[in-house]
């Protein structure tokens, strides 16, 4: 049948190298009977295959349906070639400068072959904490450099053993080629040490750490992206000292279960969660508590939710299933510090939180915390995008030149743009600290390396205190976009649903600089990805204490109850003025008449503080969002009811406060409570915004509404305007690949330079 043997070249682009795509190759020919080669490139992955045209087609079906749980097929070519006569089908040899503009595979959990090869008494690797194959385990955390090789991670300190070594060499096996590779005999292996720095010297070091934290003590535990501290859910002394000892008063911790039976006990965990729980990826999802349940009340005090993730780690696995129902499993810091990855660091910073240390030897190259998602709106949403989804790109319209974006001061994360990817990194956290700006310098330099990009142009934030901002003026050779605060909350949005042309943006938040020298957080813009119109925003107020007004709310409310009442706020019998007492609230009045530190802001947070401290929720937060969080906690779903609103017609519009505020101090006096005020204060918000997409899209004729901001984490207010902008025939945009808060803004920087480059060429 020689007239009917064929040969095709195929070219695959995407995550397809270090994640076992070419044994997955190699075996797919061999069971459809065809001859050829594979083979690493530059680009991807490159294929000959040759055989009968009706194989071929089945080859080429299978091998985008049925890959290997890591591959991400981002794109495949395939075109006739010239038939070789191949005598069988075989892997060869890396070509030119393979691995240098591929794609890198993102950490992931470790899956159920070797969780079954781990916990069986007769396979080699029984009880091994590094089991990992070419579908599991580290990947991002370890790479120091490209190409993806043993010699370029961690690894490299470990030399394979025999049996290792032949494994790794074998493309019949799921650990060829596996980096990570290693065993009892020739891997990395884990010890449990004091605070003092000394070996504890047991059989079984992860057995006897389970032993301590059954007593109530803190164990520091080195994982994949950093180290957690480590303490029983259940035992609400050990949590309460936890808490003291890493000082973080209010925060909800995370926490981590053997499975979803024993998560059922504590939370309830409906289809879609489950989904993401036990996906790959492994984030904390954040859940709402069951009544009653056994979690120490600590653990998320006051808070109706508590984020819970699965093991993900093998050292997870072996230490969960030592009879917990659910650990404490929070970051490895002190409050606002980045995570210890390193072993020397670790008892440097966390000797005074952590009574022991579960410590391995393998490096940790790059630190990355734990991702954090919700459902809302019927979609998966980022609070904190990292382990497990980085370094995978979002997939953009159109290519962008090298562009390296520094994002926000809050919430840190930086962006490459390289060809139509836009790499987000893990994570950074605030930059409010040295430590924390090291991360942030650290990582774009690494990030720049794993990706092979010189960035010709720099993108940041219009504020020039940021470190971000600071940092990018420091790179004199490369050019700067300096792109607005809202403006990039925008473009993201666009961006990740590749929309083009101009949008109404909806970017509420606590804080981002504005061009008027406010502080906006409460816009309305017309925008696309080079410009934008303000074309509402909420009318501004005095934040009396600058940053003081964001850590204690009833300064906010203070000026919210002067702006709608004016002197009449002395005739009000309100408990946060009462709290406050007269004398503070005369000084907060003061500063704002005399603008003394005391900015003005059209922040719809920093609303939400307000009212939540006027019905009597929240007068001082110990975190950033705290009062807006509990605010949204309390609402009632009973009542359809809203506040009145209004706003001053011109350009832009100013949404008035005002309205909103007289009627939450009505009804504080009327004895309504938090549940019905906050219900109420949402609704409005809902209606309003609603009403006034309206008004725009007959001035302006946009139908696309994007929204963005870290206000938009409020799944009520999510959850409501979505539908109630539809059902008026807008389509409507948000987040599901990035965070709605400053974690997206890097990539909406990128796509902002982009485009004004292209307009100035």
């Amino acid at each position: 049948m020689a007239h009917n043997h064929e040969a095709r070249l195929l070219q695959v682009n995407g995550i397809v190298q270090g994640v076992g795509f070419r044994p997955f190759v190699y075996q797919l020919a061999l069971r459809h009977g065809l001859k050829g080669e594979v083979a690493n490139t530059s680009s991807g992955v490159s294929i000959h295959i040759e055989g009968p045209a009706d194989r071929l087609r089945a080859f080429e079906s299978d091998l985008t349906g049925k890959g290997p749980p890591l591959a991400y097929i981002v794109e495949v070519t395939s075109r006739s070639d010239i038939v070789k006569h191949f005598s069988d089908f075989r892997i060869t040899a890396s070509r030119g400068e393979a691995s240098m503009a591929t794609l890198i595979s993102p950490d992931v959990a470790v899956c159920g072959d070797c969780l079954r090869e781990m916990f069986d008494p007769a396979d080699r690797r029984y009880r091994y904490p590094f089991i990992n194959c070419t579908n599991c385990g580290p990947r991002y955390t370890i790479i120091d450099d490209i190409p993806y090789d043993r010699p370029k991670t961690s690894m490299r300190h470990f030399t394979m053993c025999a049996a290792c070594q032949a494994e790794y060499d074998n493309p019949l096996d799921r650990r060829f080629h596996a980096q990570p590779n290693a065993c009892p005999v020739c891997g990395p292996r884990v010890g449990l040490w004091d605070a003092r720095r000394e070996a504890m010297g047991l059989g079984d070091p992860i057995a006897a750490a389970a032993e301590l934290i059954r007593q109530g003590k803190i164990v520091a535990v080195k994982g994949l992206g950093g180290y957690h501290l480590a303490a029983d859910a259940m035992n609400a002394a050990a949590v309460a000292r936890l808490r003291e000892r890493k000082l973080r008063e209010e925060k909800p911790f995370a926490v981590m279960s053997p499975d979803l039976e024993a998560m059922r006990t504590y939370a309830v965990v409906e289809p879609g969660d489950e989904k993401l729980l036990l996906s790959i990826q492994r984030p904390i999802v954040l859940l709402l508590k069951k009544k009653p349940h056994l979690l120490a009340e600590e653990v998320a005090p006051g808070n109706l939710h508590v984020g819970a993730m699965l093991p993900y780690t093998p050292l997870h696995h072996l230490l969960l299933r030592e009879g917990f129902a659910a650990l404490v499993m929070t970051s490895g810091n002190l409050s606002e510090e980045p995570i210890a990855i390193d072993n020397d660091d670790a008892f440097g910073r966390l000797a005074r939180i952590a009574d022991y240390f579960l410590v391995h030897n393998r490096d940790i190259y790059l630190r990355s915390d734990d991702s954090v998602v919700r459902r809302a709106a019927g979609e998966t949403r980022f609070l904190r995008r990292s382990r497990g989804y980085v370094p995978v790109p979002v997939f953009l319209k159109h290519a962008l030149p090298p562009i390296l974006a520094c994002g926000a001061e809050l919430k840190n994360t930086v962006c490459i743009a390289k060809g139509d990817k836009a790499f987000i990194s893990q994570h950074i956290g605030d930059l409010e600290n040295l430590a924390t700006y090291e991360f942030f310098q650290k990582t774009v330099a690494h990030m720049q390396r794993i990706l092979g990009v010189r960035p010709e142009v720099i993108a940041c934030d219009l504020h020039p205190d940021y470190l971000s901002t600071r940092w990018a003026d420091e790179q004199e050779a490369i050019p700067k976009v300096r792109v607005q605060h809202h403006h990039a909350h925008i473009v993201s949005g666009m961006a990740e649903h590749q929309l083009e042309g101009t949008v109404i943006g909806i970017a509420c938040d606590g804080t981002g600089y504005g061009p008027d020298g406010t502080v906006w957080g409460g816009e309305v813009l017309v925008a696309d990805a080079g410009g934008f119109e303000r074309a509402a925003h909420l009318a501004c107020v005095p934040m009396p204490g600058s940053a003081a007004a964001i850590k204690e709310p009833w300064r906010m409310a203070v000026s919210y109850l002067q702006d709608a009442f004016g002197a009449g706020l002395w005739g009000l019998d309100l408990p946060v003025l009462r709290e406050a007492g007269s004398e503070k609230v005369r000084l907060m009045l003061e500063m704002a008449a005399r603008q003394l530190n005391s900015p003005l802001t059209s922040s719809l947070g920093r609303l939400f503080d307000g009212v939540a401290a006027i019905a009597g929720l929240r007068s001082r937060v110990t975190y950033e969002g705290q009062a807006a969080m509990e605010l949204e906690m309390a609402a009632v779903d009973e009542t359809e009811s809203a506040y009145d609103y209004a706003w001053e017609e011109g350009a832009p519009c100013r949404l008035l406060p005002a309205p909103i505020i007289l009627g939450v101090v009505g009804d504080v006096g009327k004895g309504l409570g938090a549940p019905a005020i906050s219900a109420k204060f949402h609704n409005t918000l809902i209606l309003m915004f609603r009403d006034l997409c309206d008004v725009i899209r007959r001035q302006r004729g946009l139908n696309r509404v994007v929204l963005s901001g870290g206000v938009f984490q409020n799944a009520r207010l999510l959850t409501g305007l979505i539908p109630a902008l539809s059902t008026r025939g807008f389509e409507v945009y948000s987040h599901r690949l990035v965070p709605a808060n400053d974690g997206g803004i890097s990539l909406g920087q990128a796509v902002v330079a982009a485009t004004r480059i292209e307009h100035r060429s």
